[in-house]
C-alpha cells in the first residue's frame, strides 16, 4: 500500500528506524545525554521522542489531576514511636505510589546539601573519559552511572544521566566513589551522591 503526504513520511520512518540497534549504539557511547549535548547534537534522538498520542494523553490527565509531591516531616522521629510508625506508613505510602517523597527537618546541615549538589556537578562536568569508567549497567556495583536504567526494557528513553551509590547496609569505602563526589576534612569524611549522604567522624 502507498500512502501520500504526511501518513506516507510517518509510515517510511517507522520502518526505517531500528529502534533497538540505535539504544544499543547510544549506550555503547557511555557518553550518555550529556555526551550527545557536548557532541553538539542538533536535533533529538528518536529514542528520545514519545509518539504524539502518548503526549496528549499525559497532558490532559495530569491536568484534570495535578501532583501534589509527598512532603515527610522527620521531626521527633526518634523521640516519639507513635509519630515515628506515622512517618513510616508515610513513607512507605509515599514510596509504593510515586516512588519518590520531599523529606524536611532531616537535619542534614545546608553545607552537606550544598556539598552534595556540587559533587553531582563536578561529577557531570567531569571528561568524558573520566566518566566512562564508571558508566555500567551493573547494578550491584558500589557506584553506578549510566543513563536510563530501563534504557532497554521502556517504550521511550527519557532526557537524562542519572548516578547512584547504595550506602545501606555497608556504605562504599570514599576510594570506591569517583574523586569528583568525595570530600574530606579533618573532622568529618562526607560520602556524596545524589540520592543518599552518609557521614562519619574520623
Amino acid at each position: 500500500m502507498v500512502g501520500s503526504g504526511r501518513a506516507a513520511e510517518i509510515s517510511v520512518q517507522e520502518t526505517s528506524y531500528d529502534r533497538g540497534s540505535e539504544l544499543k549504539a547510544f549506550d555503547e557511547t557511555k557518553a550518555g545525554v550529556k555526551g550527545l549535548v557536548d557532541a553538539g547534537v542538533s536535533k533529538v534522538p528518536q529514542i528520545f521522542i514519545h509518539p504524539s498520542e502518548r503526549l496528549e494523553h499525559r497532558t490532559l490527565s495530569t491536568s484534570k489531576n495535578p501532583v501534589n509531591v509527598t512532603v515527610i516531616d522527620l521531626e521527633a522521629i526518634d523521640k516519639d514511636p507513635i509519630r515515628r510508625k506515622g512517618i513510616v506508613d508515610k513513607v512507605r505510602d509515599a514510596s509504593e505510589t510515586w516512588g519518590f517523597f520531599q523529606v524536611v527537618n532531616h537535619g542534614i546541615p545546608v553545607g552537606v546539601l550544598e556539598e552534595m549538589d556540587a559533587g553531582v556537578r563536578r561529577f557531570f562536568e567531569q571528561d568524558v573519559e573520566v566518566k566512562k569508567k564508571f558508566y555500567t549497567r551493573d547494578v550491584t556495583k558500589r557506584f553506578v552511572y549510566n543513563s536510563n536504567f530501563d534504557l532497554h526494557t521502556a517504550p521511550v528513553a527519557n532526557w537524562r544521566d542519572t548516578f547512584f551509590s547504595y550506602m545501606a547496609p555497608y556504605p562504599p569505602k570514599p576510594e570506591e566513589l569517583p574523586g569528583a563526589c568525595r570530600y574530606e576534612n579533618n573532622r568529618t569524611r562526607i560520602s556524596i551522591n545524589n540520592h543518599r549522604t552518609v557521614t562519619k567522624s574520623n
